[in-house]
Formats: C-alpha cells, sequence, structure tokens
C-alpha cells in the first residue's frame, strides 16, 4: 500500500525494551519507515502528549499523499490523535478498524510470543536494562515482563488481562469496525472505507 507505519503502542517508545515488548526487529522497522519507536531511555517519564508530539515531529517528515497506518494497543495515544488531548469525541465517536481475535486465539498468541521471549533471553535483557538504570519512571516500570521477575505465568495472566481492556477500549470509546486477522479482510477494509484524513 505504499505505507509508512506508526507506533501507538506506550512500551515501544522505550529504547532497550525490544524483547520485553515484542518490539519489531530494526530491519523491519526500517524497511517501514517506523515511528513512534525508541524515543525516550527508561529512566524518562512518557505521556500521550508527549507521544503525539514525536508522532507530529515524525508525520512531518513523511510525504502527505504517503498513507499511515497507525498500531498499537494504547487507547489514549489514539484518542489523542483523533481528538486531540483535551476534546470531547464527536457524536458519534468516529468508525475505525479494528483487527478482532478470538480471546482463545489471543491467548494462544500470547503464549506462543511469551516463550519466544524467554527464548530470545528476556532474562538477560531485564538484568542488562537494571543495571543500566537503576531508577526507571513511573510508565516505564508499568511495563509487563519487567516487572514479574521470571514469573512467567504472572506475565501471562497481566498481558491477557491488558489484551481484554484494549478490546474493552475499543468496544466503548469509539465505534471499531471489526476485521479479521487476514490480509485479504485488510486490504477490502481499506479499499472500501479508504485512509482517513488526519491532521497530526
Amino acid at each position: 500500500m505504499g505505507a509508512r507505519i506508526l507506533s501507538a503502542d506506550s512500551m515501544l517508545v522505550y529504547r532497550g525494551m525490544d524483547i520485553g515488548t515484542a518490539k519489531p526487529s530494526l530491519e523491519e522497522r526500517r524497511e517501514f519507515g517506523m515511528g513512534g519507536v525508541d524515543i525516550v531511555t527508561p529512566a524518562e517519564e512518557f505521556s500521550s502528549g508527549r507521544w503525539l508530539a514525536a508522532a507530529r515531529a515524525w508525520a512531518s517528515e513523511v510525504p502527505r499523499e504517503t498513507p499511515l497506518v497507525i498500531v498499537g494497543g494504547t487507547g489514549l495515544y489514539f484518542s489523542a490523535l483523533l481528538r486531540g488531548l483535551d476534546r470531547r469525541w464527536e457524536t458519534p465517536p468516529p468508525a475505525y478498524p479494528v483487527i478482532k481475535i478470538e480471546r482463545a486465539e489471543v491467548r494462544a498468541r500470547i503464549a506462543a510470543r511469551l516463550d519466544a521471549m524467554f527464548m530470545a533471553g528476556l532474562e538477560a535483557e531485564k538484568a542488562r536494562l537494571h543495571a543500566q538504570y537503576r531508577v526507571w519512571s513511573r510508565t516505564a516500570a508499568l511495563a509487563i515482563g519487567y516487572r514479574e521477575g521470571d514469573d512467567r505465568e504472572r506475565i501471562f495472566v497481566r498481558t491477557c488481562q491488558l489484551a481484554k481492556r484494549q478490546d474493552t477500549w475499543f468496544r466503548h470509546q469509539a465505534t471499531p469496525i471489526y476485521v479479521k486477522p487476514t490480509v485479504e479482510s485488510v486490504r477490502r477494509c481499506w479499499q472500501e472505507k479508504g485512509p482517513w484524513v488526519v491532521d497530526i
């Protein structure tokens, strides 16, 4: 589609937190010109306002005719992008595409991803980051996977709870257009609905 990708994930903004946040590889980020990633260190506070400012700066360097695909699960970032930080939703709220995956499948994917994280060296990454940054910011310290020690089951439960909260947010804060998790369904939605025109 010739698009660039903007991450709206509140944990991908932290440099070094790669394995535990399932951050796309550096090669993937370069291939898709991904923004919203590696903005601050775990020692720095971050907010939706800072993310919106970073998103604007990144988007200003993307040609206006290039479509942007926003990915991630931090609902507050989507709100900031669509309506600003202080405005109320329109009535009714805007409709936008949301990938819909059945909860059992979500749990299975989370379990598989956790296995991959531990195999890739999550424990070593945590040890390195905690040695490098003795004091973490309040926002970085909330990252699932970095505060539960090596308790895989606890990480799994908290990740499942987060996925449920994300789904609830998209259902209640706006009007989701649910799309099946296939390339064909996403392309069809893009062709039928077209991109939004959002002034970042």
